[in-house]
């Protein structure tokens, strides 16, 4: 079970930062990573870090603004948001999974509005 927690309405140019905490003793196995979705949209794909965590990947629209970092120990994911923008409203949800998609495993999402 994944449950995210941290989203939040918040103004343009503000941070969040999103939390995942994946139960049970498999979660530092999987890559982790973060997805979001806009009703009547695709999902898209936000960040992802291997279970090492030795590698990371960013969608094109967050890189450079948005850090993926995790706590293997307590099967924890985050999503450091900075100089969010409104185009970044969405469910933000954390997936787990195979690197480099973690899709396996999905949460039920929280969501972040950003307000212009």
């Amino acid at each position: 079970q994944l449950a995210e927690a941290g989203g939040g309405l918040v103004q343009t140019g503000d941070s969040l930062r999103l939390s995942c905490v994946a139960s049970g003793a498999t979660g530092s196995r999987y890559a982790m990573g973060w997805f979001r979705q806009v009703p009547g949209k695709a999902r898209e794909f936000v960040a992802a870090m291997s279970f090492d965590g030795g590698h990371t990947r960013y969608g094109d629209s967050v890189a450079g603004r948005f850090t993926v970092s995790r706590d293997s120990a307590k099967s924890t994911v985050y999503l450091q948001m900075n100089d969010l923008k409104p185009e970044d409203t969405a469910n933000y949800y954390c997936a787990l999974g195979s690197w480099p998609v973690p899709q396996d495993f999905r949460g039920q999402g929280t969501q972040v509005t950003v307000s212009p």
